[in-house]
């Protein structure tokens, strides 16, 4: 969490963290400040607070929340530009430098993270060895500071993301009494008016039930039948809802620029198949499972997935372990962390061995089993955080019933 920074920053014998403050969605600059800027300059010294240089007409929001912010103007902005030509990227480099200078941070190694267009900060590297050669100006790959930061929320992180959560829940029970209020017409739901009810149709009334709670839809999942067998098939939105078709539902939506939630249901209207109905208490039996098989922090992550495993290869199921690269039963891992980005650490993984369940942990778990040649695919997610007292307790309380029945 972020208490953590400095530590991790001394693992990594940085002296400083670099975030360009750029007009694309950053979580690291949200996580460290919550401010949005789109020109400027975040940074946390080791030891430090972190401060802001940033763009004059968007530093009152830094100011009120208590971050030591100046002007770009303040560290000669209008004269860079001016010896930069118009070239942005080279005005950016030297108030990299003028920040160095101002703030005396020692000479060594800078991180630089963050949101950005990759062409500017791949040739960033090279613009600052020309104008610092005592410093060294690193990305990093893999496991990064803030991936590590992430794994565990702090108080405040956990306070948003219930908020989040508790919006979403609503927005779950809405688009089931939504769907509901309408009848079917040979095999076709359809309004008062006999007009089919469409997948588009639901996403736009999902998104207005987020925008009401002040959250956006980021992309959500609303795959009915064969498009459903396939894990990441957003739907087709000009198809009209069947009456017995499974739809796999899946909604991840944020404050704006900040904190997500991830829940996922599916969900048959009028009635389920046989065959639909046998794999989804499948797929329940092994949320069921999965949430059994937490003990206690420091337990092994993929001890969870393990035991998902054991039980679905058991119903007959191919999965991840038993067919590599399977397309047909469980195709994806069990869950993962979220917060300001929606995969996180832990990955709930039996090939990724190096994670144990922390307090503070906020996590998906998302059994599914997949088949797209028969015409459909069921997937179930909670999400869910560990307390101080160790338990895991749901963020998600929205029902599992398989089928909505039809009133209109």
């Amino acid at each position: 969490m972020k208490a953590d920074l400095d530590h991790l920053m001394a693992a990594r014998d940085l002296q400083a963290i670099f975030i360009p403050c750029t007009e694309h969605t950053n979580p690291v600059l949200h996580y460290l400040t919550g401010v949005h800027a789109s020109r400027g300059i975040a940074i946390k010294q080791r030891g430090r607070p972190v401060l802001l240089v940033i763009n004059p007409m968007e530093m009152d929001d830094a100011l009120k929340a208590g971050i030591e912010t100046y002007s770009i103007y303040d560290l000669g902005w209008n004269d860079l530009r001016k010896e930069a030509a118009g070239v942005n990227e080279r005005a950016e480099a030297g108030l990299w430098r003028n920040c160095i200078q101002r703030f005396a941070i020692q000479s060594g190694i800078i991180g630089v993270y963050g949101a950005g267009d990759l062409n500017t900060y791949l040739e960033f590297p090279r613009l600052m060895a020309a104008l610092l050669p005592d410093y060294s100006f690193v990305g990093e790959v893999g496991t990064t500071l803030f991936d590590e930061a992430y794994i565990t929320k702090d108080p405040s992180e956990l306070a948003q993301i219930k908020k989040v959560a508790a919006a979403t829940n609503a927005v779950w029970a809405e688009t089931w009494d939504f769907i509901a209020g309408h009848r079917a017409e040979q095999e076709t739901v359809v309004g008062a008016d006999g007009t089919p009810l469409t997948i588009g149709t639901v996403k736009r009334f999902v998104r207005r039930a987020l925008l009401d709670r002040d959250l956006e839809d980021t992309g959500m999942i609303f795959a009915q039948g064969r498009d459903g067998g396939i894990p990441h098939s957003r739907g087709d939105d000009t198809a009209p809802l069947k009456v017995g078709q499974a739809i796999v539902f899946d909604l991840f939506p944020r404050q704006p620029g900040g904190y997500y939630h991830d829940s996922t249901r599916t969900w048959c209207i009028g009635y389920a198949p046989p065959e639909v109905q046998a794999a989804y208490d499948d797929v329940l039996g092994a949320f069921t499972v999965a949430v059994s098989a937490y003990a206690e922090p420091g337990q092994p992550v993929h001890t969870m997935q393990d035991a998902v495993l054991d039980f679905l290869e058991s119903r007959g199921h191919a999965t991840i372990r038993s067919k590599p690269g399977t397309q047909e039963g469980l195709v994806h891992d069990l869950g993962h962390g979220f917060g300001l980005n929606i995969h996180e650490r832990p990955l709930i993984s039996h090939l990724q061995k190096r994670d144990q369940f922390q307090v503070g942990n906020v996590l998906t778990i998302e059994p599914g089993v997949y088949y797209p040649e028969r015409g459909f695919g069921i997937r179930l997610e909670d999400a869910f955080y560990i307390d101080d007292s160790g338990a895991l307790v749901a963020l998600t309380d929205f029902h599992k019933q398989l089928v909505i029945p039809l009133r209109g």
